[in-house]
C-alpha cells in the first residue's frame, strides 16, 4: 500500500471497518478487532478509541459521521457494562 507522505494517521490495527457497511456490520470489524483476553468493558473501550481516532482525522464528511456514532455506541456500551 502506497502512503501519501501527507497522511500521518497510522492505525495500529487494521479493523476491515469501512463507510459503506451497515452499522452492525462495521461495529462487529471494530470489535473482532479487539483484544479477546481482555474484559469487554475494555473491548469496547478498544474499539471507541480506535474509530474516534479515525473520526477526528478524515476529512471525509461521512466518515466522520459515522465513526463518531460507531465510537459513541461504543463508548455508552461501556458506560453500560461498567
Amino acid at each position: 500500500m502506497v502512503k501519501d507522505k501527507n497522511e500521518w494517521f497510522e492505525s495500529t490495527k487494521e479493523t476491515g471497518w469501512k463507510k459503506d457497511n451497515k452499522a452492525s456490520t462495521r461495529r462487529w470489524h471494530l470489535i473482532r478487532s479487539t483484544d479477546k483476553r481482555k474484559t469487554m468493558y475494555h473491548r469496547y473501550v478498544t474499539a471507541g478509541k480506535r474509530i474516534q481516532a479515525l473520526a477526528n482525522v478524515t476529512t471525509d464528511a461521512d466518515t466522520s459521521l459515522l465513526a463518531n456514532r460507531d465510537a459513541d455506541y461504543f463508548f455508552e456500551k461501556a458506560r453500560s457494562v461498567k
